[in-house]
């Protein structure tokens, strides 16, 4: 009992930390203010706002590559955020998008964005939690995370949930900012406020508990350089021109500037890197 009541105020927090209240509205107003008709809007228009990952779409583009997507499949989303990512799976690609996030704020505003660019038959969000997936055993050609497992704790628990969830041989694609050295890291960062709800493991602790959980990790790479090279071109960018309407800063608040630093400069350090890991579901 006392570990399910630490894992659900652990999800409160880490729910609590995204919270905006309004943003629905705020992302609306954006789009206005950006030029766009928010009511004949494509995908393409929310994308600066709806890929709360390093790299943004970029990052998603060569994410999908390596994952090995196909026409066709069901995909599970873990932790979809604005369901930028699922909506991007659902028109490149064709696939039918299930996905779950903690917070019902981002969930309200995935469905009406999926709607408002006509995807709304192909992408299906959801409130609820990664460690107790709402869905039947054996649902899913393929599941992925991105920037997910930062705030989960139970890593295990995560891995063997997708794999009850995938069919037998799926496969399963993660891009998380993962440890490289020890060292304490800055707060804030854009997942979390503090250590109480950051969990950055290695990238072998990542191997470790797949393979226990009933996976086969099949290839790993380390996108550091990516990483540095699109923050560097985001600081550029912010020295030399106001910030635009539409941004990850609706999103994060306020600290949006500290939060990005303080990632930067532990990437910078050596601490951590955001890195793949594709494996496939052993039958």
């Amino acid at each position: 009992m006392e570990g399910s009541d630490h894992a659900m105020n652990l999800e409160q927090t880490v729910a609590a930390h995204y919270a905006h209240g309004s943003l629905e509205q705020a992302i609306l107003e954006a789009l206005a203010a950006a030029g766009r008709d928010v009511n004949r809007l494509s995908a393409a228009d929310l994308a600066p706002v709806d890929e709360f990952h390093v790299g943004g779409r970029p990052a998603t583009i060569a994410f999908a590559q390596q994952f090995g997507v196909r026409r066709g499949m069901r995909l599970l989303d873990v932790g979809c955020g604005l369901g930028g990512a699922a909506r991007y799976f659902a028109q490149e690609h064709g696939c039918r998008v299930d996905a779950i996030d903690l917070s019902d704020e981002y969930v309200a505003v995935a469905n009406m964005l999926a709607a408002r660019v006509g995807l709304g038959d192909l992408v299906f969000c959801q409130q609820g939690s990664a460690l107790a997936l709402p869905f039947a055993e054996r649902s899913f050609d393929a599941a992925y995370l991105l920037h997910v497992g930062m705030n989960i704790e139970d890593k295990f628990g995560l891995f063997a949930e997708i794999r009850r969830v995938l069919l037998p041989s799926g496969t399963l694609g993660i891009y998380d900012v993962m440890r490289v050295n020890s060292g304490e890291l800055s707060y804030p960062v854009p997942w979390a406020r503090g250590p109480e709800a950051s969990f950055v493991a290695d990238a072998a602790s990542y191997r470790r508990l797949l393979e226990s959980a009933g996976f086969e990790v099949l290839q790993e790479r380390d996108r550091r350089d990516f990483a540095l090279a699109t923050l560097e071109k985001m600081r550029a960018r912010g020295a030399s021109a106001r910030p635009a309407p539409l941004g990850l800063h609706i999103v994060m608040g306020d600290d949006a500037g500290a939060k990005v630093a303080n990632m930067s400069n532990d990437i910078q350090r050596g601490l951590i890197a955001p890195t793949e890991i594709i494996c496939r579901a052993v039958p």
